[in-house]
């Protein structure tokens, strides 16, 4: 079924990323020479009569600090590395436009579902394509399943594509999308993913949907159908 999902600037809004929190780090060797939080000069021999301090010898704890402060720098900075190469992988969906007419009236469903922030978001029904399932039987099972209207395939209305992060995993979706007429059904036998199933004039649809790519697909609609 179709998830909650939104590219960076096109289409629906991305689940909310969970944020890890740090582990603590291990006791090094950084950490001595420190008391309070404050740093402490190693005490390693008195000033000369003259005031100046005697030359560092190799091996000093002032050395092993610095050593062991690079060390520190190099391990952070490959941990920062690491969270920016997250996997990726490919998701491919399919959805409808379902329309009647009403005299010169065309009207398109549109589902509603609650996104991650809870306001109420209308958008075209889609889901996954289920394995050896073709583009558009997937497209008409899911217009049943989450309208609960039977609607028949007219026109290709092309896809959509988009990118959002879900559990640490970058996500490269595009969803395929069919021009339907609606030859039946009920709204109230569907399943419960979508909160509110609605009949909109076209005109207001395309004002209504929330989602750009979405958006741009019932525009490609309403040029079919006028």
């Amino acid at each position: 079924m179709a998830g909650e999902d939104i590219p960076a600037g096109s289409d629906e809004p991305p689940p909310r990323k969970r944020r890890r929190r740090r582990r603590p780090k291990p006791a090094s060797a950084a950490a001595a020479g420190t008391q309070g939080g404050a740093r402490v000069k190693p005490i390693s021999a008195t000033r000369s009569s003259r005031g100046r301090k005697p030359a560092a010898v190799s091996g000093t704890s002032g050395a092993r600090t610095s050593k062991a402060k690079g060390a520190s720098k190099k391990k952070t900075t490959a941990k920062g590395t690491s969270r920016r190469r997250i996997p990726t992988q490919r998701e491919v969906s399919a959805g409808g436009v379902v329309y009647r007419r009403g005299g010169d009236d065309i009207e398109v469903v549109l589902a509603s579902r609650r996104t991650r922030r809870g306001d109420l978001a209308w958008g075209l029904a889609k889901g996954g394509i289920e394995a050896g399932e073709s583009r558009e039987d997937a497209a008409v099972r899911e217009v049943r399943e989450e309208t609960g209207l039977d609607a028949t395939i007219e026109a290709d209305l092309g896809d959509t594509k988009y990118i959002y992060v879900w559990e640490d995993v970058r996500i490269r979706k595009r969803v395929h999308f069919f021009l339907m007429r609606h030859v039946g059904g009920d709204v109230d036998d569907r399943d419960d993913e979508m909160e509110e199933i609605r009949w909109f004039p076209l005109e207001r649809a395309l004002k209504r949907a929330a989602y750009r790519g979405e958006r741009e697909v019932l525009a490609r609609a309403a040029e079919f159908l006028r």
